[in-house]
């Protein structure tokens, strides 16, 4: 007769029910993603505040025009690309929540220097490492959910996490409508906006203390008595609340096998053909998702609207961001993640085609809205995807590579779109991206493998 198998941390976690407890340590960190998005939106809310100030230009003399703005935009994704690819290894070797906090503090130093520097050259290399802090903590957070939530609630917990992080959207667009356009304090708007968005996050920062550490990482690890300390505290907590017993821990074969996490093996039989396909997506999905967000003002200038009335409107444009994935928290499981990633692709491309024809402000702000809510509902879908695709001995260091191409091709698709919109206006800009929605839906819809309502020991195979 075989042995049991083993009951792991994981087997233990996927049969907790949905509890106000793993929702508050899911809100815990997205309060810290929460001003990781004010950061990374900022992008196109200060921008005609650096306009004004003089010291960046719309559109690009030559295609690496450092005077032009889309050089702020690609310090931004520089800083990020090396965030994810040489700092995410650092979340499997010292834990989840200590690299967090590291991340964080290190974005709000760097961001509330950047606030005070009067040259294209100074704001670019602040921004660039204030991002590297950036892009450790997107990966950390992914990583961190997808290994805190139970199987079943996993879509949803990622909608729910990215919903708390896209009110900041909203926030930041009103805030820069209100400030870009004036002085205080001897200060120009724009400052104020990455100075509240710096001071915030120390807060956050303090909160945050109280999140443990990812059991299944400690598992990982050896850290057995440790892992063991949180989980039955999760455990205590949910029983406390739902007044019934737990269903019993259903352990898959292997599963506790614990074996040396290298980064080589996204290259091994298993994982190479997911890692592939991971890389194309991302050197292409952020074309379509910063290509609007990261431009919005600018692309309604370009279209006629004045500089007060484009922030207008894209702070209503921006009211939608929370929406998608609002709705996500409900339905996130009931459709195969995969698909839902090539249907918000494909949403993208048809809705910003339309957005490049309309002249009226009803006509801007509805398709404007539509790309919006496409945009993040693939974002909480891919965020989940790609987490779920390795296992946990080499989960950030594998998201964190991937990921890393979105924020490589986001480098250069900034000199691409600017370098659109002033040869060939808005058209031209969604033409470019509706091709690269096309590699998404193509790449995904039939390289990639079913993940919903899967354990991740399973999917990880």
């Amino acid at each position: 007769m075989g042995t049991e198998p083993t009951i792991t941390v994981a087997a233990r976690l996927d049969r907790l029910p949905p509890s106000r407890h793993i929702r508050k340590l899911v809100t815990l960190l997205s309060l810290g993603g929460w001003f990781e998005f004010y950061d990374l939106f900022f992008t196109a809310y200060v921008a005609v505040g650096l306009f004004k100030a003089g010291l960046f230009t719309p559109t690009t003399t030559g295609l690496f025009d450092l005077q032009g703005f889309a050089s702020f935009v690609a310090s931004l994704f520089l800083g990020l690309f090396i965030g994810t690819l040489a700092f995410s290894w650092l979340s499997d070797r010292f834990g989840r929540r200590s690299i967090f906090t590291f991340a964080l503090l290190w974005y709000s130093v760097g961001a509330l220097v950047m606030a005070f520097q009067n040259t294209p050259q100074s704001i670019d290399l602040w921004r660039l490492i204030a991002s590297i802090g950036l892009g450790v903590e997107l990966v950390n957070i992914d990583t961190y959910v997808s290994e805190l939530v139970p199987k079943e609630q996993r879509g949803p917990a990622f909608a729910y996490n990215q919903f708390v992080m896209f009110t900041a959207v909203p926030v930041v667009a009103f805030l820069s409508w209100q400030l870009v356009p004036l002085t205080l304090f001897g200060l120009d708007g724009w400052r104020i906006v990455v100075i509240i968005g710096s001071i915030g996050a120390f807060v956050i920062w303090w909160i945050r203390r109280r999140l443990p550490e990812s059991p299944r990482w400690l598992e990982q690890h050896g850290h057995i008595a440790e892992a063991e300390r949180v989980v039955a505290e999760m455990e205590r907590q949910i029983r406390a609340e739902t007044g019934a017993a737990l269903p019993p821990p259903v352990a898959l074969e292997g599963e506790a096998e614990r074996k040396a996490g290298r980064f080589s093996e996204i290259w091994s039989e298993t994982y190479r053909g997911r890692t592939i396909m991971l890389v194309i997506y991302n050197l292409f999905q952020t074309v379509g998702y910063y290509g609007f967000s990261s431009w919005v003002p600018a692309l309604l200038i370009s279209q006629g609207v004045g500089v007060t009335k484009s922030l207008a409107y894209t702070f209503v444009i921006a009211l939608a961001a929370p929406v998608g994935p609002l709705v996500g928290v409900y339905f996130a499981d009931h459709v195969e993640r995969k698909w839902q990633i090539v249907g918000s692709a494909i949403g993208i491309a048809a809705f910003g085609l339309l957005f490049a024809q309309q002249t009226e402000a009803f006509g801007v702000i509805a398709c404007g809205v539509l790309i919006t809510l496409c945009n993040n509902w693939l974002s909480f879908s891919f965020h989940a995807y790609q987490a779920e695709l390795y296992p946990t001995r080499i989960r950030a260091q594998a998201v964190g590579f991937v990921y890393s191409w979105s924020r490589f091709s986001a480098i250069f698709s900034g000199f691409i779109i600017a370098f659109c919109l002033g040869r060939y206006g808005t058209t031209g800009v969604f033409g470019f991206i509706a091709g690269a929605m096309l590699v998404v839906v193509i790449v995904i819809g039939v390289f990639g493998p079913a993940v919903t309502r899967r354990r991740l020991e399973a999917i990880a195979g």
